[in-house]
């Protein structure tokens, strides 16, 4: 047995029967799957105390023939050992999942950063372009519980393989045709099957951590699979305007009062304007767009096949050995599972603290090219918005995760600073955009990034958190629901835009301070718990006591 190697072990407390078979066996030497299949599953919150070790139940053993056994027979309690191990091949398939996700959010965001020219060249307006966002939310529901029970009963593999199929399908329609009106459903058909896979890519992280990764590296594994992520959205905001560059000829965009008048009509009227043209004939111009855009798509296209052929060559559902002693306990099952989270408080508080403001908050950071686009910043500067911002999200989670996981039990207190922050951050931001504040593009970046970085950071806690507080139901199970209100959310954000009358963009900031708020009361109320690492912690302060001195 090597060094990373250990034997944990626990009490059954399971009947024999003396003949030489056991009537149940609850944990097998070597590794039980984290789907479970237990129908019992009581209505209370389960205690430490249950947790740790099973209750030695009195039964009327039986012979290997059915017929009962004297009723002297006594049972006796077994102590099982169960081998954990750390493989160095966990961080192979985190860095898998998480191009997956990352993979994921470049199709959902592909459009966002360059709705200028994609209206331009296709004749779509802002409402087409929240709307092929909006298409994520709107199939998650689809498959949300789907997708949740086959992870929780057969598995993470299947889920990532057909999910990334969805994705892969959905990047080859979008290549199909660039003409009008085609391109058009195209790319909503593209959207929906993207989004279709994205309940496997919100919800898996914590899933990956708690099969792969041992209790202090949960957290910061599940930070590392979101950042690996958030840098498809950094992908699109920086690629994307730099492959497809804004040819409506930005020189011509005058800002007086915070009002920005883009002027695309190509008449003589331009040159008096002194604005140099790209291209002198709009016909032109629509179709080096066009030639852009699908050149991207074809790229993202043959990225995604790349890493689907990675993902069907090796990607399994667990490792050999479990890294830790909570998983190798059985999940319950799923379908009592799902109705029993239902019944606990403390998980419905996490639901809407994330549900609320993470919904509103992812698509507000993908939104900021429409956001600012009437204040006189560019497509190319947003994008670079949008990056820094992601780039912050990714330091700051991985240090609070980081931090999170050497001292453990203070994920309420880091989330709730979290949320204040965000709130001051997003207030001063909406501020600058309607002028109160000093306004300029340097404000814009700070005020921006600031709350991109400080919202996102709090969202492995949450997903590790509620974890924590509805083990032993599966993390599957428990983060569909908790991702279903993120996307019910963000549906609503998304489906604002597309209504008559809606021309200003100022409101999204006043939604996301008003999402924030209306989360700190929730946090206040919660009782952090921290049952799946009360077993891990107890079982490893067991083998230290039999360790020699």
């Amino acid at each position: 047995m090597d060094e990373n190697t250990r034997l944990l072990s626990d009490t059954s407390g399971r009947p024999f029967d003396g003949f030489g078979k056991e009537e149940e066996t609850l944990y097998s030497p070597q590794y039980l799957a984290i789907n479970a299949a237990d129908p019992k599953l009581s209505d209370n919150a389960a205690t430490f105390e249950d947790l740790v070790s099973e209750r030695t139940r009195i039964t009327t053993p039986k012979f290997d023939d059915g017929l009962q056994a004297p009723v002297n027979s006594s049972p006796v309690t077994q102590e099982v050992e169960v081998k954990v191990k750390l493989y160095k091949r966990r961080w192979y398939i985190l860095v898998v999942f998480g191009l997956f996700g990352a993979t994921q959010n470049i199709m959902w965001n592909t459009f966002a950063p360059i709705s200028a020219v994609s209206e331009d060249a296709f004749g779509w307006n802002d409402g087409t372009i929240t709307t092929l966002i909006n298409w994520g939310p709107i199939t998650f529901m689809v498959t949300n519980v789907f997708f949740s029970w086959v992870i929780d009963v057969k598995g993470i593999r299947p889920a990532v393989v057909s999910s990334m199929m969805l994705v892969t399908v959905g990047c080859g329609i979008r290549c199909i045709s660039s003409t009008p009106p085609l391109v058009t459903w195209l790319n909503h058909i593209g959207a929906a099957l993207n989004g279709l896979a994205g309940a496997v890519a919100m919800f898996g992280p914590p899933v990956v951590s708690s099969v792969w990764f041992g209790p202090h590296e949960r957290t910061t594994s599940t930070a590392l699979t979101i950042v690996l992520a958030n840098m498809g959205l950094a992908f699109t905001f920086v690629v994307g305007p730099i492959l497809v560059p804004d040819r409506t000829n930005p020189n011509c965009t005058n800002v007086k009062n915070n009002e920005s008048i883009h002027m695309t009509t190509y008449t003589s009227d331009l040159e008096e304007t002194g604005c140099s043209l790209y291209f002198n004939t709009s016909g032109t111009r629509i179709a080096e767009e066009r030639k852009d855009i699908m050149f991207m798509l074809y790229g993202v296209c043959g990225w995604s096949v790349f890493l689907l052929l990675l993902i069907l060559l090796y990607f399994p559902s667990r490792p050999p050995l479990p890294p830790c002693l909570s998983a190798s306990k059985k999940r319950e099952n799923f379908l009592v599972g799902l109705k029993t989270v239902f019944r606990r408080g403390q998980f419905w508080l996490l639901a809407l603290i994330y549900g609320v403001t993470q919904g509103v908050a992812n698509c507000w950071t993908g939104l900021v090219d429409v956001i600012l686009k009437p204040y006189g910043v560019t497509q190319k500067q947003a994008g670079w918005m949008g990056f820094y911002g992601s780039l912050g999200q990714m330091v700051m989670s991985l240090i609070v995760a980081r931090f999170a996981d050497k001292f453990s039990r203070h994920f309420k207190v880091l989330i709730l600073l979290a949320y204040v922050l965000g709130a001051v951050n997003v207030t001063c931001f909406a501020l600058v955009c309607v002028g109160v504040l000093p306004s300029s593009l340097a404000a814009l970046y700070v005020t921006f990034i600031a709350t991109a970085t400080i919202l996102c950071c709090a969202e492995p806690l949450i997903y590790e958190l509620t974890c924590e507080v509805t083990f032993p139901i599966g993390e599957g199970t428990t983060n569909c629901i908790l991702t279903l209100g993120n996307n019910i959310f963000g549906f609503v954000f998304l489906l604002i835009p597309t209504l008559p009358h809606i021309s200003s963009q100022s409101w999204m900031n006043w939604a996301l301070l008003g999402a924030i708020v209306v989360a700190i009361p929730p946090i206040l109320l919660l009782k952090d718990r921290y049952l799946r690492l009360e077993v891990d912690e107890h079982a490893e302060k067991k083998l230290m006591r039999k360790q020699p001195e």
